[in-house]
């Protein structure tokens, strides 16, 4: 549609009240599925509010997946839905972080870039922030910036007065989206909408006043209420935008879509409505909706536990992927969380029922015995399997110790002095380490990997060359490449040199598949990864 009309790019910011973990994200991913439906070129921007210049080095408990583009940026999990909603893939000027923004100043600075001025907030901060978005988006119709946190907190304010000031430039240009929520607390039974109200106030006092609210609750928001937070949020009625829980996120679209949200949008910018809808998205849910039989899927992983709290972010894009897979086989997804630590205490009795497992991916010894006993468990009892970059190499440490016999046999990651290393760190890494330079330093984003003929990992992708992404530091060791192979392990992905193994299998099973990789990254709900529907495929047999 760009080509058509020559216009400015248009800013959406959309923000957050009340609570964190509202669906800001989800949001924002699914105003831009709706104007993308409409023939428009989108943008969407992460801004996180820490001073870490990504999110590699943040523990995942703490902060959910960290998600990797293919030019190697480790960034929030919100780039994830970003990238499943509108199909795209996205890059590194798709996430902004405080560190990144202060350090290019500080940066400048030293060069004399700004010629002897004291550096300040205003105006230096704002600008860079501001060309930042701007940069983000070149040769698109629309960005859609996600403001982390809540508004109110110390550490984003930079943030809103940037946008404050684009939409003082230009206001016919830019957008403000509130998200906040209206609680229903127990002993009263009603949705209250002062919360909206205060969290509005906040916005006020920065000098922004919203264009939509988007009303987060248990159930559509009444008339009444609508009124009430029209009233005292200066914003009209049908600017209120209801968004209330789902059985799925792909629904959202559909339900701001009903309210004409993005009729709205455009109206507001001023720019032609579009003809477009959102088809696939409705054949989706009813694919979804009309799935019956059940598949049931154990996800072993160590990153599930906080407190007394087992969080599913952590591993998001991977249940993202399973629950694609399985709507394309016309099942019902019936994933369960499984501790790898409590494999250790209880025994695989936990694995019992599944009718596939996964491993996930992960870093350090603390829980790799319960990933192993799984594994065995799956590769005796023919119950498909497919493990995921450490998944992988805890499948290559498995078969070592218990079909080759290597019993002392590991990664160096787990023991720099184990006898059998057949998983060893990869020379460049290192060297990294031994340097204390964990950021950003991994093996990160899109490479490409040859697929064996006839392999099952060639059948999957239909394809002898793929691309997929990395985010790791530890390879298999080829030392034990030919003693491997004699036993019936089968290397069916390598880097085009041959040099790095890839992809793993196993013959005379129903699914049995490790990779290096992180075929997760790259699965969408309207075309799941080639791996996850075999696996599911497989699964579903089982």
């Amino acid at each position: 549609m760009s080509a058509k009309f020559k216009r400015t790019t248009k800013y959406i910011f959309v923000s957050g009240g009340v609570i964190s973990g509202l669906g800001k994200g989800i949001t924002a991913a699914s105003t831009a599925a709706i104007l993308r439906s409409k023939g428009y070129t989108i943008s969407p921007v992460k801004v996180d509010m820490y001073l870490n210049l990504d999110a590699g080095t943040i523990r995942p408990q703490e902060h959910g997946e960290v998600f990797v583009t293919d030019d190697g940026v480790e960034t929030d999990q919100d780039l994830g839905h970003y990238e499943r909603f509108l199909d795209t893939n996205l890059s590194r000027v798709n996430y902004i972080t405080t560190g990144q923004v202060y350090s290019q100043v500080l940066k400048r600075e030293r060069a004399f870039a700004y010629d002897g001025e004291d550096v300040e907030a205003i105006p230096h901060i704002t600008d860079e922030i501001i060309r930042r978005f701007k940069k983000a988006g070149r040769g698109s119709d629309i960005v859609i910036i996600e403001l982390g946190g809540t508004v109110g907190e110390y550490q984003n304010a930079i943030f809103f007065e940037a946008s404050r000031i684009m939409k003082l430039r230009t206001p016919s240009d830019v957008l403000q989206v509130h998200v906040a929520y209206l609680p229903i607390p127990g002993n009263i039974g009603e949705m209250k909408s002062k919360p909206v109200q205060q969290s509005v106030r906040l916005l006020n006092s920065m000098g922004i006043e919203p264009d939509f609210i988007v009303a987060r609750a248990e159930h559509y928001v009444d008339d009444r209420r609508k009124e009430r937070i029209a009233l005292f949020c200066n914003v009209k009625k049908e600017d209120v935008i209801s968004n209330p829980d789902v059985a799925s996120i792909y629904e959202v679209p559909l339900i701001l879509q009903q309210q004409k949200l993005g009729e709205k949008i455009l109206s507001k910018f001023g720019l032609p409505p579009g003809k477009k809808d959102l088809a696939p998205w409705k054949k989706l849910i009813r694919t979804m909706k009309n799935s019956r039989k059940e598949v049931h899927i154990g996800i072993v992983g160590k990153y599930f536990a906080t407190g007394n709290y087992h969080l599913s972010d952590v591993y998001v894009s991977i249940i993202e992927a399973l629950k694609a897979a399985a709507w394309h086989n016309k099942v019902k997804p019936m994933l369960h969380w499984i501790d790898s630590e409590n494999i250790e205490k209880k025994g695989t009795e936990l694995l019992k029922g599944m009718n596939g497992i996964v491993i996930t991916p992960g870093f350090g010894k603390r829980g790799v015995e319960g990933m192993i006993s799984a594994i065995t468990y799956a590769r005796t009892k023919k119950v498909p399997y497919l493990g995921l970059c450490f998944g992988m190499q805890m499948a290559t440490i498995e078969f070592a110790r218990n079909v080759l016999k290597l019993k002392e046999a590991n990664t160096t990651e787990v023991d720099n002095d184990t006898k059998y290393p057949v998983i060893n760190v990869m020379p460049d890494q290192e060297r990294k380490l031994l340097k204390k330079e964990y950021g950003g330093s991994m093996r990160l984003g899109a490479w490409p990997c040859v697929l064996k003929p006839g392999s099952r990992a060639e059948k999957a992708y239909g394809s002898r060359k793929i691309l997929e992404r990395h985010r790791h530091r530890y390879e298999f060791n080829n030392k034990f490449r030919k003693q491997f192979e004699a036993a019936g392990f089968i290397f069916s992905g390598t880097s085009p040199d041959g040099r790095l193994i890839e992809i793993i299998e196993l013959k005379d099973h129903p699914f049995f598949v490790g990779v290096q990789f992180h075929p997760e990254f790259k699965s969408r709900p309207l075309n799941p990864g080639p791996l996850f529907k075999d696996f599911i495929k497989a699964s579903n047999k089982k």
